[in-house]
């Protein structure tokens, strides 16, 4: 299997690169990965001292991130070096302060490892979640480097405890220690053989729970609210925008809502924006307009959500009502906000917990979703019961950073 995994391996880089061709994302991660040898050559000297900490893409940053902030603070002597597979990840923080240099993650070749192993030289390497590459895991194993992964979550139906997995599930004993989120993980491995593991949690908890500590005021969304009942939206795909654009077309109430849709392409925009009856303004057109006369805010932009959902009354997080996958849950709910999902919500855990904690609410069509916000904006205190029971979970969950950071420290 190893073998026909490295054949694949070079046939998927072949076949990226007629891609790139006629895709434009895919295309940025073909360009970057063939810039990354030249900038590790040209910015790490044999001498330096280095760390390495490699995510998927820009969720499983987000989720690190604690953990990396608090081992660049350990070890502010070493030279960071922060690598992405996905271009989503790299083209959002290949500036970041965190890291020294930023770079994306060469395919998983056995020359590609020891290239990139022998110009980084790391002393630590970090990874997260599900980011499981054979041929570099193997490298790091020959030479001792220490490996942990962390916020890591496995199924019984992931190729890993498949007979057909066997030889993928070797690599994780490259690993000096897994983390794992949850009791399912643990013995999952446990049953495998893989001992050198426990439950941390999810760092996710501790990320969300540090945007208490910061001054979430927005100017624009408190001239828009204007004392009203909020409903952020965050996240959106069509799938769940229909539904809930069906409901605002026919609100009598004075409810505000903020609708930030995962694409923010104008002819997208646009579109969604034709859709909707009452008053509504985009971000972009906030500047110079009387904000409290809108019924709707559409947020065109990026990276203000995480303080946006501080001003929710009641939040909905999507991807769950088609297939892409649900978004991030505990940002809102760190805010002690009640919420709606799509039903297509059985891969996320902490999405099943907050359910059967009464905090968040899965809807599957029109009626339900109807339903649920009726009740959630008309019983103020159900609404805030639902949002306090959130607020809990969160801070019952934290400290998955504090676990990590006392291992490594040994």
């Amino acid at each position: 299997m190893q073998i026909l995994y490295n054949i694949l391996t070079y046939i998927v880089d072949f076949h990226l690169r007629l891609i790139a061709q006629f895709n434009h994302k895919i295309a940025l991660g073909v360009k970057g990965r063939g810039l990354t040898f030249n900038k590790l050559n040209s910015q790490i000297g044999s001498t330096d001292k280095t760390i390495w900490f490699h995510c998927a893409s820009l969720g499983e940053y987000e989720q690190g991130l604690p953990v990396f902030e608090a081992i660049k603070n350990d070890h502010p002597d070493h030279k960071i070096i922060l690598s992405f597979f996905s271009p989503s990840g790299y083209e959002v923080r290949k500036n970041c302060d965190l890291a020294d240099l930023v770079v994306y993650l060469p395919l998983d070749t056995k020359a590609n490892a020891r290239r990139f192993l022998d110009l980084v030289h790391p002393e630590l390497v970090i990874f997260v979640k599900y980011e499981i590459w054979p041929n570099y895991l193997s490298e790091i194993n020959k030479r001792d480097i220490k490996a942990v992964l962390i916020s890591a979550l496995f199924r019984p139906d992931q190729s890993f405890f498949k007979p057909i997995g066997k030889w993928m599930r070797q690599s994780l004993r490259a690993f000096d220690w897994i983390f794992v989120q949850d009791e399912q993980s643990e013995t999952l491995l446990k049953e495998h053989g893989i001992d050198r593991v426990s439950i941390s949690g999810d760092t996710r908890f501790d990320r969300v729970g540090n945007q208490l500590k910061v001054n979430n005021a927005i100017s624009f969304m408190d001239d828009f609210l204007n004392d009203s009942l909020c409903v952020v939206a965050g996240s959106t795909w069509p799938e769940g925008e229909k539904l809930l654009i069906e409901y605002i077309n026919n609100d009598k109430t004075p409810t505000k809502y903020v609708i930030a849709p995962h694409n923010i392409k104008s002819h997208e925009i646009q579109k969604l924006k034709a859709s909707i009856l009452p008053s509504v303004i985009q971000y972009s057109e906030c500047e110079d307009s009387e904000l409290k006369e809108f019924k709707v805010l559409i947020l065109d932009t990026i990276g203000l959500l995480s303080k946006v959902y501080s001003y929710a009354s009641i939040a909905y997080v999507g991807g769950a009502i088609g297939t892409t996958g649900l978004h991030n849950t505990l940002e809102p709910a760190v805010f002690g906000v009640p919420i709606l999902i799509g039903s297509n919500y059985q891969k996320f855990p902490e999405a099943k917990n907050m359910i059967k904690n009464d905090g968040m609410f899965a809807v599957a069509n029109q009626q339900e979703l109807n339903d649920r916000l009726n009740q959630l904006i008309n019983n103020a205190d159900f609404r805030l019961s639902s949002g306090n029971n959130n607020k809990r979970f969160i801070k019952k969950n934290q400290g998955a950073v504090v676990q990590i950071m006392d291992y490594l420290r040994k």
